[in-house]
C-alpha cells in the first residue's frame, strides 16, 4: 500500500491515519468538518489536500448510519481501488450497501475493537489498535485483492484480523460492548442522583464499571440505533437475571430461615456464574485467559513514585501485566494494584519488601 484516503477524522479515523503514516503510507484526509480534518493533519495524520490520483485504499470512518451513503459517494467518485470502513455495526449497513448498488466486490466491512471514552482527533494515537482484534466482514463477492489490501491495513495498524459474518459480528459486539455500555450508563445514573458524600466514596470498582459511560452520548445513540434489536434482546436476558437477583436479595433479608437460605443460594449462584464468565475474558487483547494474582502496594502521591515502583519490579525480573490505581479521598497516598502471574507473586513481594514498600496480597 502506497497511499490511502481516510474519510472521517475522529478518534478511529485519525488513529488509523497516524498508524499508516508511521508505516510510510501517504494519507489524505477528508471530513465534513474542515477544522477537524486540519487538526488531524496538524497531528501528523496526513494531508487535507486531495489525492492527485486514485489511491490504493479508502477507509470510511463515519457513524454506521452514514457509512453506506458515504461509501456510495466515494465509489461514484472513483477515489480508490479498494474500500473498507470501521463502523461498529455491520449487518444493517452491509444490506444498505447492497440496496445502494455499491461495488461490493471491492469492499470489505471492518471494525477495529478499540476506542475509548474520549473522542475526536486529539484523542487519537498511532498505537491505538496495537494487539487488538480487527473484525473483517467480507461480502460474498469480495475480491481477493481487496481482502488482502484490508489485511495489510490491519497489519500496519498492529491489530489482529478476525474474519466473521456480519450478523455474527453484531451479536458478538452487542454482547461484549453495546449491552455493557447501556448497563454502565444505568449504574452511572444512580451516581448522578446520589448525595455528594456517597459519591466521594467511589473506588476503582465503580470507576471501572462506569468508565465507558463517560463516552459521547450522541455517538452511542448512533451505534445503538444500528444494533438496537440485538442489544434489546441481551438486555431482556439481563433483566431476567436482575429480577432473580432482586428476589434473592429480598429473601436474604427475610426472617424465615428457609427463605433466607434460598436467597443466599440464588445470589451465590449469580456471583459464581459471574465469576466464571469473567474468567473467560483474556487479560491481554488477542490472547487466551490467564490467571493472575494481585499484589497491592501503598504508594505516595508525589512525582516519580510510580516510576520507582515499576523500576523495582523490573529489576526483580517481574513483568507487571496490569495495574490499577486507587486514590484515597483527601489523603496523600493511594494504592497500586499490580497484576502478575502466580509464579512471580513471591518474587515481587520479596523485592518490594527489600525496597521498603508496604504491600499485601
Amino acid at each position: 500500500m502506497e497511499d490511502a484516503l481516510v474519510v472521517g477524522t475522529g478518534l478511529i479515523g485519525t488513529s488509523a491515519a497516524l498508524a499508516l503514516q508511521a508505516r510510510g503510507v501517504r494519507v489524505h484526509l477528508r471530513d465534513t468538518d474542515p477544522v477537524t480534518a486540519r487538526i488531524a493533519a496538524a497531528l501528523g495524520a496526513g494531508t487535507v489536500e486531495a489525492a492527485p490520483e486514485t489511491v490504493d485504499l479508502a477507509v470510511v470512518a463515519v457513524p454506521p448510519a452514514l457509512m453506506p451513503h458515504v461509501l456510495a459517494g466515494l465509489q461514484a467518485e472513483g477515489v480508490a481501488r479498494h474500500y473498507t470502513d470501521v463502523a461498529s455495526v455491520k449487518a444493517g449497513p452491509q444490506q444498505d450497501i447492497v440496496d445502494l448498488a455499491c461495488d461490493t466486490a471491492r469492499y470489505v466491512g471492518g471494525h477495529p475493537m478499540a476506542g475509548g471514552e474520549r473522542s475526536g482527533p486529539l484523542a487519537a494515537r498511532p498505537d491505538l489498535f496495537e494487539g487488538c482484534n480487527w473484525v473483517l466482514t467480507p461480502t460474498p463477492d469480495t475480491e481477493t485483492e481487496t481482502l488482502n489490501t484490508t489485511f495489510e491495513l490491519v497489519a500496519m495498524c498492529g491489530a489482529v484480523p478476525v474474519v466473521m459474518e456480519a450478523a455474527a459480528h453484531d451479536r458478538a459486539v452487542g454482547l461484549v460492548s453495546h449491552a455493557p455500555h447501556v448497563m454502565a450508563s444505568l449504574v452511572a445514573t444512580l451516581l448522578d442522583q446520589a448525595e455528594e458524600r456517597a459519591v466521594s466514596l467511589a473506588g476503582p470498582g465503580v470507576r471501572d464499571l462506569t468508565r465507558v459511560a463517560a463516552a459521547d452520548p450522541s455517538l452511542w445513540v448512533d451505534i445503538l440505533s444500528a444494533n438496537a434489536l440485538v442489544v434489546a434482546d441481551l438486555l431482556d436476558e439481563l433483566s431476567a437475571g436482575l429480577g432473580d437477583a432482586v428476589a434473592g436479595l429480598r429473601a436474604m433479608a427475610a426472617t424465615d430461615d428457609d427463605k433466607r437460605s434460598s436467597g443466599v443460594r440464588t445470589v451465590e449462584s449469580l456471583l459464581r456464574r459471574g465469576q466464571s464468565g469473567r474468567a473467560r475474558i483474556s487479560g491481554k487483547r488477542g490472547t487466551q485467559p490467564e490467571q493472575y494474582e494481585t499484589v497491592t502496594v501503598a504508594i505516595g502521591d508525589q512525582p516519580g513514585e510510580l516510576a520507582r515502583l515499576f523500576t523495582n519490579a523490573s529489576r526483580a525480573g517481574v513483568n507487571v501485566e496490569d495495574v490499577q490505581l486507587e486514590h484515597s479521598a483527601g489523603q496523600p497516598t493511594g494504592l497500586a494494584h499490580l497484576s502478575v502471574t502466580r509464579d512471580l507473586v513471591e518474587v515481587l513481594a520479596e523485592a518490594l519488601r527489600n525496597d521498603g514498600w508496604r504491600h499485601h496480597r
